[in-house]
C-alpha cells in the first residue's frame, strides 16, 4: 500500500533521515521504533508532505506522492494524528470533528464518520460540547484520532499515541487502535516510544538508528530479538 524507496529528509546542514526504505503493506499495523532523535517523526511528517524529501521517492496505492501537498495527501486516504495531539484547544469537541471533515462534502458521508467516531470512543459523544482543551490527555488522544478518521483515512499515521496520557487509558487508546485495523480495515503506521506496547500490536516494526533502517523484521522476532530487548525493551 505504501512504499518509501531511499527517503533523505535534511533540516539545513543536517540530515535527518538517511536513505530510509520501508514498506506498509493493506492492512497491517507497522511501527517505528527507536530513540528519540532516530527520524520516526520526521519519516511521519515527510509522508505527510510537512516537510519535503530532499531525495527518493514515496509511492502510496501505485502513485507517486513524493511532491504532493499536504491536503492532496490526505485526499487520497493518509492521515495523520499528531506527535503532541494537536487538537484546537479553543474549539468544541463537535468543531474539532468537523475540521477533521473538511475536504468532506457529503453531509451523509460526514455524519457516517461521525457515527463511526462515536462508536469507537463514545466519550467523545458524552463531551460534545465540552471545550477541547479542558479534556483530560487521554480525552484530548481519543479526540485527535477521531478528528482524523473524520477524513475517511484508508492509512493512519499515529505519531507516540501514548505521549502524557495515564498507563490505564494507554491501555484503551492501544485496543481502539487495534479495533481501527482488524475491524474496520484501516492500514496504520506507528511511531511509538513504548517499543513493548507497539510491538504487541504491530504485525511487522522498524528500527530506526540516527535516520537509518538498521533491522525490519515481524514484530514478534523483533521482540525476541536480544539487540532490540536491549536497547528498547528495558533488557
Amino acid at each position: 500500500m505504501l512504499e518509501i524507496h531511499n527517503l533523505t529528509v535534511r533540516y539545513g546542514a543536517i540530515t535527518a533521515l538517511h536513505g530510509v526504505s520501508l514498506r506498509v503493506n493493506a492492512g497491517e499495523i507497522v511501527t517505528l521504533i527507536g530513540a528519540n532523535g532516530a527520524g520516526k517523526t520526521t519519516t511521519l511528517k515527510t509522508l505527510s508532505a510537512l516537510h519535503p524529501a530532499a531525495e527518493g521517492k514515496i509511492v502510496f496505492e501505485g502513485h507517486d506522492i513524493t511532491r504532493l501537498p499536504p491536503h492532496e495527501i490526505v485526499r487520497l486516504g493518509l492521515s495523520q494524528v499528531p506527535e503532541g495531539r494537536m487538537i484546537f484547544a479553543n474549539l468544541t469537541v463537535h468543531e474539532n470533528l468537523q475540521m477533521g471533515a473538511y475536504l468532506q462534502r457529503d453531509a451523509a458521508v460526514i455524519e457516517q464518520q461521525r457515527e463511526f467516531v462515536f462508536a469507537t470512543f463514545p466519550r467523545l459523544k458524552e463531551r460534545l460540547k465540552q471545550v477541547a482543551g479542558t479534556l483530560s490527555g487521554g480525552e484530548q488522544q481519543m479526540l485527535a484520532i477521531g478528528r482524523a478518521l473524520m477524513g475517511r483515512p484508508k492509512f493512519l499515521m499515529l505519531d507516540e499515541p501514548s505521549l502524557g496520557i495515564a498507563p490505564l487509558l494507554v491501555r484503551t487508546i492501544f485496543e481502539k487502535i487495534v479495533e481501527i485495523n482488524r475491524v474496520h480495515g484501516i492500514t496504520i503506521l506507528l511511531v511509538e516510544q513504548n517499543a513493548n506496547l507497539a510491538l504487541e500490536i504491530a504485525h511487522r516494526g522498524y528500527v530506526l538508528e540516527t535516520g537509518r533502517v538498521i533491522l525490519t523484521d515481524d514484530a514478534k522476532a523483533l521482540r525476541a530479538n536480544p539487540q532490540v530487548k536491549t536497547a528498547y525493551l528495558g533488557g
